[in-house]
């Protein structure tokens, strides 16, 4: 018996990401996709690649209540017009629309009010944290990107209650596909080929989704002081991390390895031993290192995954498989596309 699966949004880099997930999923039945851009179109038509005859159909509630589970990849306030008011179907909404557990939160950061929010049971999808209640879940927000990196990047610290800081300064960077699709001369070519560059390094969306998730494993109020940075590659996310402790190395070092210790998709690296992006290329993996200036007391971690896999879509198929009871890493055992 497989589960039927929809994907609306399927032409985006995160929905043909999640297409070549399910292809190798044995459960699943991909009955349903949807795309604005290309209704009508068969999805080999518009990524000959794909060697696929489904049509790319437009939006009807009856075919989503069909599905036993839809995969949203939609702008900003969308997807939770789209799919409140469904009975039994159940939501991985990549965008941010379920995030939040503070709908001001949402409101003042993305410009939108969404009405009966409150009222709307919805689970944060960072597996690793909230398994148990991904398990029960109807929607569950995939959180960001650059959050995933970040979170378990310090959830071992913060759920230990050692650290004392309350400010957290984070340099990440980027791949271009983390920005989505775009017409935009700021993404071609000649703009980004051969360059780095800042961006949005105040008041980037992502700060107020980790500093809430942060608060809620640290149990009191962070500040994160958040610079991202776009890099001249297609995917990858490489976070940087500085906080002040007095631990020492070892006994932070310890700390994670025991935390992630039976973690399939998460690896603390030994002492000395610093990520990569290409490590993670493809894959839902997670590497972490951690090293200390001993003469500022500064704990340097870094976190290093595929922002279109854990920090996307591998991340939902992941949150998926928990939610139906599927062995959690069913079609996402992919090494590294290496070099």
């Amino acid at each position: 018996m497989k589960i039927k699966v929809g994907i609306v949004g399927a032409t985006g880099y995160t929905g043909l990401e999640l297409l070549r997930i399910l292809n190798n999923h044995p459960h699943v039945e991909v009955t349903y996709l949807s795309s604005k851009s290309f209704t009508g179109k068969n999805l080999n038509e518009v990524y000959p690649f794909e060697l696929d005859e489904k049509v790319l159909e437009d939006v009807e509630i009856q075919k989503l209540e069909n599905c036993d589970v839809l995969f949203t990849a939609l702008p900003a306030g969308v997807s939770y017009e789209l799919v409140k008011d469904l009975k039994n179907t159940k939501v991985i909404d990549l965008g941010a629309d379920f995030r939040f557990d503070d709908p001001s939160l949402y409101e003042k950061h993305y410009g939108k009010k969404l009405s009966g929010y409150e009222a709307c049971e919805r689970t944060y999808g960072l597996t690793e944290l909230n398994r148990d209640k991904i398990k029960n879940a109807r929607f569950v927000g995939n959180p960001g990107c650059y959050p995933t990196a970040v979170l378990l990047a310090l959830a071992p610290l913060a759920k230990s209650g050692a650290i004392g800081t309350s400010e957290i300064f984070v340099d990440a960077k980027s791949g271009v596909s983390g920005a989505g699709r775009k017409q935009d001369e700021s993404y071609s070519f000649c703009e980004l080929s051969e360059n780095l560059k800042p961006y949005s390094p105040v008041n980037h969306r992502h700060v107020p989704e980790i500093e809430e998730k942060l608060e809620t494993l640290f149990k009191k109020k962070i500040n994160v002081v958040f610079a991202p940075h776009l890099v001249p590659m297609n995917r990858g996310i490489l976070c940087t991390i500085y906080l002040k402790t007095s631990l020492s190395i070892e006994e932070i070092h310890r700390m994670y390895r025991e935390f992630y210790q039976d973690e399939f998709f998460v690896h603390v690296l030994p002492i000395g031993t610093y990520p990569t992006t290409k490590w993670c290329l493809g894959t839902n993996h997670v590497f972490i290192s951690l090293t200390k200036d001993e003469r500022t007391d500064t704990l340097i971690v870094m976190s290093a995954l595929d922002n279109l896999m854990k920090g996307a879509s591998g991340q939902a198929v992941q949150n998926m498989n928990v939610m139906f009871c599927f062995e959690e890493q069913t079609a996402l055992k992919f090494k590294a596309v290496y070099p």
